[in-house]
């Protein structure tokens, strides 16, 4: 009999703040000697008072807008009491009862709750001890929560992707998953009965959108198996390892009186409706253009293919790059289709052989000029993928650049069809298979003709002139 997967998420996004969430240290994640970015306050010193950071509560209230969540009018911190060596307090700052955000949706999957709370210190095992960095202590950490409503393992990959997305294009956090800035924990459990949950097994700290994936599939797979064999799936906490691509047992699940909640006693409520600045109305008139608005803009003004849509949208750079370059081009929707056909696949070529994406060194000006020429047949698909690649290496004027090396597209007529003919003769076996049915033959003698011209013909213009001589003298 089949199970019923049930899936929920928690994920963990540390914010870009200039400091951290209860004091003036500075939030680097960047920074590599350890220890540097600490205070008194972070530290846990006796006698030290928290203040809350306003850049983070609105980071997460923007969030919410955009998830179309409510917006709390007031909310309050509480202290999640446990102990553990990077925990300089013996407990974390944390929401409980009283989050900033309650609800919202986004990739088809309901949210729960959207709070705030601080990191805690990185620890590093070696063989001679455990090693405790608290540059991360006390950094700004948004944490959301889905409903259970996730039903694979696939469609847990694609959330999490959507809400790094959504993180970026809010500019609330980097969300690299490789920094340990964005950070998922799933929640699975299976069930015969889909009106029944089953025994709910959480799987911490995965640090990549596969493992997310594989570690979800692993965890499905295990406790159907162990539910088949008559066993009984064990409430606990699961590692993931990626080596045996498997999960591990790590301890038993806390609930949440084991935390010992109560209101932290340094840090008054927050009157959030008092504030004009963090109203819902006020928060909702700072949100960008999100994901969704802009797929649907490119899809109706330009009528991009799906494919490349999404593409563009997925990083915030290369959709605000390619904004700016539909810009150049007036928003001509043929011409930026051309220009989305070359940013989409030759751009990202060159990119990946250069082992980065950047734009800011790429004008758009220059690529709606490259642009303009293929549309108006003076540059070849070839030599416009060649003028590109040297846009980014060198930038410049691409008429230049083209005019340089000889890419232009040949206007001669005479010339031309002087290729052509020199094909025709030099290539007897190919004219032969072409006047006996096959068709490419034709593209070969084509792609003579443009070795011939060095790039320089038209290969429309030398099809036409190939086909027709070659009908000619049947």
């Amino acid at each position: 009999m089949a199970f019923t997967p049930t899936i929920g998420l928690e994920i963990h996004a540390e914010l870009a703040t200039a400091t951290k969430m209860f004091c003036r240290s500075k939030n680097d994640p960047d920074e590599e000697r350890p220890n540097a970015n600490v205070c008194p306050i972070c530290m846990a010193h006796p006698g030290t008072l928290p203040v809350v950071n306003r850049d983070a509560v609105k980071h997460v209230l923007r969030v919410g807008a955009a998830l179309g969540g409510a917006l709390a009018g007031q909310s309050e911190f509480d202290r999640k009491s446990y102990f553990y060596p990077d925990i300089p307090k013996g407990y974390q700052i944390s929401q409980y009862e009283h989050p900033l955000v309650a609800g919202g949706e986004l990739a088809g999957v309901a949210i729960t709750r959207v709070h705030l709370e601080e990191d805690t210190a990185r620890s590093t095992h070696t063989p001679a001890g455990t090693l405790v960095d608290f540059n991360r202590a006390g950094v700004p950490l948004m944490e959301l929560v889905t409903e259970p409503v996730i039903q694979s393992a696939e469609e847990a990959g694609r959330f999490a992707r959507a809400l790094q997305l959504l993180l970026r294009t809010l500019g609330a956090s980097g969300a690299n998953l490789e920094k340990g800035q964005m950070r998922v924990e799933a929640n699975i459990s299976v069930s015969r009965d889909s009106s029944v949950y089953g025994t709910k097994v959480e799987v911490k700290n995965l640090n990549s959108f596969r493992s997310v994936e594989r570690a979800i599939a692993y965890e499905i797979e295990r406790q159907s198996r162990v539910i088949e064999e008559g066993g009984a799936v064990v409430q606990e906490t699961r590692g993931w390892d990626e080596g045996r691509q498997q999960t591990f047992s790590q301890r038993l699940k806390e609930g949440s009186a084991d935390y010992r909640y109560f209101p932290d006693p340094d840090l008054p409520p927050l009157r959030l409706s008092e504030n004009p600045e963090l109203t819902p109305e006020a928060i909702t008139a700072t949100l960008p253009e999100l994901p969704a608005a802009r797929r649907a803009r490119y899809a109706e003004r330009y009528a991009l293919k799906a494919g490349d849509i999404e593409h563009i949208v997925n990083s915030v750079e290369r959709s605000a790059f390619f904004d700016a370059l539909a810009g150049e081009l007036a928003g001509d929707a043929a011409l930026v289709q051309i220009a989305a056909n070359y940013l989409v696949s030759d751009l990202t070529g060159i990119y990946a052989k250069r082992g980065g994406e950047s734009y800011a060194a790429l004008d758009p000006k220059a690529f709606a000029a490259l642009v303009r020429m293929i549309a108006a047949k003076e540059l070849s698909s070839r030599g416009g993928k060649d003028v590109l690649a040297l846009l980014v290496e060198e930038g410049g004027d691409p008429r230049e650049l083209a005019t340089k090396r000889g890419l232009l597209l040949l206007r001669d007529a005479a010339a031309l069809q002087g290729f052509a003919d020199a094909v025709i003769a030099a290539e007897p076996g190919a004219v032969a298979e072409y006047r006996g049915g096959k068709q490419a033959a034709l593209e070969y003698l084509v792609g003579k003709a443009m070795q011939a011209s060095r790039g320089a013909g038209d290969p429309g213009e030398l099809r036409e002139l190939i086909a027709s001589r070659l009908t000619e003298s049947r």
